[in-house]
């Protein structure tokens, strides 16, 4: 049997038709995006819509087997049926096949419904589109899709009409129960299966009131389908970039593409450790053959590492792919520095230290010494952990309707003194964790005035939601005035704020902004993200070199914390560097038997950024997982939140030692 092009790769193959010939081989081409956590989140969440979309179709029959040829033999039965709807249908036309999540068969009339775990706010078509009427970029890889599993039906089922819509997650609807969640939980099969097992069928009241919304795309998917501009040089018919795609994924043969920009987005690309063990990297490959680079020119960084940089595409079209070849003027920097690091400041300061070689960190003393003297002692720091499923776990509120389960609390005092004072997490399932956790994070902060730190936007957007959940509560709790109170005192409104108010003169700190405007260090490798700050700091300051190498942090001599003991923060790897704090934290199911573990989490599993914690806690509240498990990732999520807000407290301490030495630009550490 030839192998067959489905939907799946087809939109792989419209986005890289290179890629088709790497995917499926992670023995010879590593696919890293396999391991993303925050990719198998929302690949389990569309699992739990699927099985929610099929509850709206009582009359449905579901293709279940694997098998392909059983399963074209019990689709094609169901077929002659007058009347039916099919779940996972499977067709085949040539080397193409498809399995159709809902199809219903009314006389002549075939829809396909192509479920996908993602929000609207409305039934028209016309929301995919620009004003200008072109398929919006978001958009374009779902309507795609459909667009092939129509191309397919019409061809396999000539004497059938067929029509084509989404079924997606309504924003603007609410949960009707507490718990509708667990109706749906995710469980391991044996052979290691994942599946969604499903409770309990709708009411006939519950149908009337859908989560999901059906919205008709035949339009847009016939425009597709009749267009000429597809391919990698925009002058394919879509039915010659099927044919061309499924000719060459079924000889595994590589289509090449030009390079460009969305390289950077490929998952192809093996790691040095990969390479050692024979593996090999699809992105290397392409490049090569393009550029004519070999193994030595990968390592000097390429124009695709140059940070927030929208000319990418120009440069590799002007022959400099390589930043060696980067000139200022091609970043369209003007040399002249200001009080804050500008955006094209930054990316010249990176390309620059490639260029000559040399580690320059830049600090923006002054201007960052006026930020610090409007800090009032003691310094609170603060992250939060959170999670948004599609299916909302309770009565009243929305998909995608913001969790708030966890903080983590470090201060910072006057004499410089640094404990982990507090945290919150709440992972009993099925609770609403919103108002509590706002109640115990107020229980923090109300202590004193001190400012508050946070990294990045999220902390304020969760404060804001909360706030407006509060605000449009039917039945608020009784303390809901000072829970208000609290939120505007340390918080701003955001665009959507059902009752907005003044921004408040102890406005949460956005550490993320300072460091935009005033810390560059090369080792960002043009990112601001605090995983990648993180070990930059540390290498750069002798101080906190200093003082997190001893196993203090935890003990009486160190810091109070309230999940580790005697841990040490700063390890040095082979070449000198500093290893990822990280990378130091244990595995989350440490020290549990294989009989203790559902199988959702390998024995190595990482919670190293938010999107793992996430799939941690939506596990936990939708999955089936035994106690000890429960209460293993509990403790791992509370490790890891600390360090996020000990990551923060680094960053703070690094800054006030460097400026304590008068150290500017180009300065030492």
């Amino acid at each position: 049997m030839s192998r067959r092009l489905t939907k799946s790769k087809f939109v792989l193959g419209c986005e890289c038709a290179t890629r088709l010939f790497y995917t499926g081989k992670s023995q010879l081409y590593p696919d890293n995006s396999t391991v993303d956590p925050f990719l198998a989140a929302l690949a389990e969440g569309g699992m739990q819509v699927g099985a929610l979309a099929r509850c709206y179709f009582p009359d449905g029959t579901l293709v279940d087997t694997l098998v392909e040829a059983d399963a074209l033999e019990e689709t094609r039965a169901l077929l002659e049926r007058e009347h039916v709807t099919i779940f996972e249908a499977a067709i085949v036309l040539e080397n193409l096949l498809v399995r159709v999540d809902v199809l219903v068969k009314r006389g002549d009339l075939l829809e396909l419904i192509e479920v996908k775990a993602r929000s609207v706010g409305t039934g028209d078509a016309s929301q995919f589109c620009t004003a200008a009427g072109a398929i919006k970029s978001d958009w374009k890889p779902y309507l795609l899709d459909v667009a092939f599993q129509k191309h397919v039906l019409v061809g396999a089922l000539p004497n059938l009409r067929v029509t084509a819509s989404l079924m997606l997650v309504d924003s603007t609807a609410k949960c009707w129960i507490d718990g509708m969640h667990q109706r749906y939980r995710v469980r391991k099969e044996p052979g290691g299966v994942t599946s969604v097992r499903v409770s309990s069928a709708l009411s006939d009241e519950e149908r009337a009131s859908p989560l999901l919304r059906i919205v008709p795309v035949d339009e847009l998917v016939d425009g597709l389908l009749e267009a000429s501009n597809h391919g990698a040089d925009g002058d394919q018919l879509f039915g010659d970039l099927v044919d061309q795609l499924s000719l060459n994924y079924a000889r595994d043969e590589k289509i090449h593409v030009p390079i460009g920009s969305m390289c950077g987005d490929c998952s192809f690309g093996a790691t040095g450790e990969q390479i050692a063990k024979g593996m090999k990297s699809g992105f290397e490959e392409c490049w090569s053959r393009s550029l004519g680079w070999k193994a030595g020119d990968f390592e000097v960084p390429s124009v695709l590492e140059i940070g927030n940089f929208r000319r990418k595409d120009r440069l590799i079209r002007d022959g400099k792919a390589s930043m060696l070849d980067v000139g200022i003027d091609d970043i369209g920097y003007d040399n002249v520095p200001g009080d804050a690091i500008s955006a094209k400041e930054r990316q010249w300061l990176q390309v620059r230290g490639v260029q000559t070689g040399r580690s320059s960190r830049e600090l923006r003393v002054e201007p960052l010494v006026r930020e610090m003297a409007t800090w009032t002692y003691p310094l609170h720091f603060i992250d939060f952990e959170t999670a948004s499923p599609a299916i909302p776990l309770h009565a009243g509120c929305s998909p995608y309707g913001q969790l708030a389960f966890q903080f983590s609390h470090h201060a910072v005092f006057e004499d410089g003194r640094v404990a982990h004072i507090g945290q919150y997490i709440d992972s009993r399932v099925g609770a609403f964790p919103n108002f509590d956790f706002v109640r115990a994070l107020k229980g923090e902060l109300e202590k004193d005035d001190g400012t508050i730190f946070r990294y990045a936007s999220h902390e304020n957007t969760i404060l804001a939601a909360i706030h407006s959940q509060l605000a449009g509560h039917a039945s608020p709790p009784d303390d809901y005035p000072a829970l208000l109170a609290f939120i505007e005192s340390i918080s701003h409104p955001s665009s959507s704020s059902l009752a907005p108010w003044p921004t408040p003169s102890r406005d949460m700190v956005d550490m993320c902004e300072l460091v935009k405007n005033y810390y560059f260090d090369p080792a960002m490798a043009g990112s601001v993200s605090m995983k990648k700050v993180l070990p930059a700091v540390l290498q750069g300051s002798s101080y906190l070199r200093a003082k997190y190498s001893a196993p203090t942090y935890g003990s009486e001599k160190g810091a109070p914390s309230l999940n580790f003991v005697a841990q040490q923060w700063v390890e040095l790897k082979a070449d000198g560097t500093v290893r990822d704090p990280y990378a130091l934290l244990p595995p989350p199911l440490e020290g549990l038997t294989p009989a203790q573990r559902s199988g959702f989490f390998g024995s190595d599993d990482e919670l190293a950024n938010g999107g793992a914690a996430m799939t941690a806690y939506t596990r936990m509240q939708f999955s089936e997982m035994p106690d000890l498990e429960r209460c293993a990732l509990r403790s791992a999520l509370l490790r890891y939140c600390e360090l996020d807000t000990l990551a923060m407290v680094m960053l703070y301490e690094a800054w006030r030692e460097w400026v304590a030495g008068s150290c500017g630009s180009g300065l030492s550490g």
